[in-house]
């Protein structure tokens, strides 16, 4: 059994209220999205600016991912056990100060310091997002809500290279990738005026003491820093200190010490930080590995995709971030028809959806290497329509047979769970394609410059292998659940 806090299980709402308060919601998961996809075409203006290593590079890209997830899990057990609303609203007050520390940076350090705490906002909001909408909306409207959640997260992940390309556009080469964050300062106040006039309390009266299991956090803490730590620093350079990976070792060690802490914690009568038995419900498990394994295809997909038009064909950031618009478009479209089908159709949606983004990534390849150089992007831009249609049949059905059977009191926790595997997918995804991408390049140049369009040719082809075989992975776990649903179906109906 999943023990359950004293919460609230609905909120009572008019349905015009309840819809107000998601796309609050919604809009502030959009906002922080759009900060993990939008940063990466400015990369080479923050290396002009600040002449930063390959190394700050990466931290200030994945950096904000791991504060991300390592904020998620204990957020959403706060926001579970009491207020979801004022935690959305600090977390929210702290991405809008964080981003105007990252504008103004007057240096690096400064920018690295500022994005870390940036992710840990991040963590902090997006965990009462998704309890929110768990708590908001109940049945087959729950299926809509998260069909038109995954099409506001696809248009912001495929949008953000391009505001992020115009944004340098506009402020130059030097200073435009500050305008990436500023825009980010206006947003984030009318929101919390948003939040304040429209979201619900969720707060219940209770004279239980917040339990958090200190040492629980430390432990997981612990593990998620030693597993996405070697990843965060893989750069694809020579240089990489190979000496990274030994954290690996620490990693199953930390992980082996948090399960036997919650189980004995547990068994103790207490509330662990994560629920083990979250992990016995078949649906929530398997969902969990497909959606770490598509966010480890999906951000490198884009970011390949980004350095290939960028420093093989020499487009500008804006253009070669709008190469990406009809990945936003048919995701969109495709998202909302999958939250209203799931219901029906159930995982088979999702297996459909990522055949269809498996096939967009082979067409991608395809067009890298076999079209004229000036027709690339537009052939590029094409293949992406195919694979976006495909990722806006995966994203929400997901979401919503993830969580389908988890109680809506611990809807927060078990979103920030689910959360904290998709930024784990992404460091991982990320650094595996980009090492592969630049090594390639190194192997046949000797420097990170690059060379001829041929080299970017073999860089681009190899790193979509990865992202190739994260699919696949996906592909064979919705398989794999799709056949545990028929044989459950079968066993129940040969038991009646």
């Amino acid at each position: 059994m999943i023990t359950q806090h004293p919460l609230t299980q609905e909120i009572p709402l008019t349905p015009a209220k309840r819809w107000r308060a998601y796309w609050v919601c919604v809009a502030v998961a959009a906002l922080t999205i759009l900060d993990l996809s939008k940063v990466n075409v400015a990369l080479p203006s923050i290396e002009s600016a600040f002449d930063s290593t390959s190394t700050e590079l990466q931290l200030i890209v994945s950096g904000y991912v791991l504060t991300f997830g390592l904020t998620l899990v204990p957020a959403g057990r706060i926001g579970d056990q009491r207020s979801r609303r004022g935690l959305f609203i600090i977390g929210l007050s702290l991405f809008t100060l964080t981003s105007l520390a990252c504008a103004l940076a007057p240096d690096g350090g400064v920018l690295l310091a500022a994005r870390l705490l940036q992710g840990v906002a991040a963590g902090i909001q997006m965990p009462q997002v998704l309890g929110l909408v768990q708590q908001l909306f109940q049945g087959p409207e729950r299926g809509k809500a998260f069909g038109l959640f995954g099409a506001t997260i696809g248009i912001a992940t495929a949008f953000g290279p391009t505001l992020g390309g115009l944004a340098i556009a506009i402020g130059g080469p030097t200073d435009g990738w500050r305008g990436i964050f500023w825009m980010n300062v206006p947003l984030s106040i009318i929101a919390i005026g948003l939040a304040v006039w429209l979201l619900p309390e969720t707060r219940t009266a209770s004279r239980r003491r917040l339990s958090l299991d200190p040492i629980g956090i430390l432990l997981f803490g612990l593990t998620v820093i030693a597993l996405m730590g070697p990843f965060l620093f893989t750069t694809g350079s020579p240089d990489d200190d190979p000496a990274r990976w030994w954290l690996l070792v620490v990693f199953v060690v930390a992980a082996s010490g948090f399960v036997a802490w919650e189980r004995r914690y547990a068994a103790s009568g207490r509330h662990p930080l994560v629920p083990l038995a979250l992990f016995g419900v078949s649906s929530f498990r398997n969902g969990t590995v497909l959606a770490s394994a598509y966010f480890a295809a999906l951000p490198s997909m884009f970011l390949l995709t980004t350095l290939y038009l960028q420093h093989g064909l020499g487009l500008e950031p804006v253009y070669a971030g709008m190469v990406g618009i009809g990945f936003a478009l048919t995701s969109a479209v495709a998202s909302w028809i999958g939250g209203n089908l799931v219901n029906r159709i159930g995982r088979p949606l999702v297996v459909w959806g990522l055949a269809t983004v498996l096939v967009g990534v082979g067409l991608l390849v395809l067009t890298a290497l076999l079209t004229p150089p000036e027709a690339t992007p537009w052939a590029m831009a094409a293949a992406m329509i195919v694979a976006g249609f495909g990722g806006g049949l995966v994203i929400s059905p997901n979401q919503t047979l993830t969580l389908a059977d988890i109680p809506v009191k611990q809807g927060g926790l078990a979103g920030s769970v689910g959360q904290l595997s998709q930024r784990i997918g992404t460091a991982v995804g990320t650094a595996v394609a980009l090492s592969l991408f630049y090594a390639t390049i190194f192997r046949e140049t000797g420097t990170a410059d690059g060379g001829d369009l041929a080299v970017y040719h073999d860089a681009y082809g190899i790193g979509m292998i990865a992202v190739a075989v994260f699919i696949a992975l996906a592909f064979a776990v919705g398989l794999a659940d799709l056949g545990a649903r028929r044989r459950q179906r079968r066993s129940l109906a040969e038991a009646t």
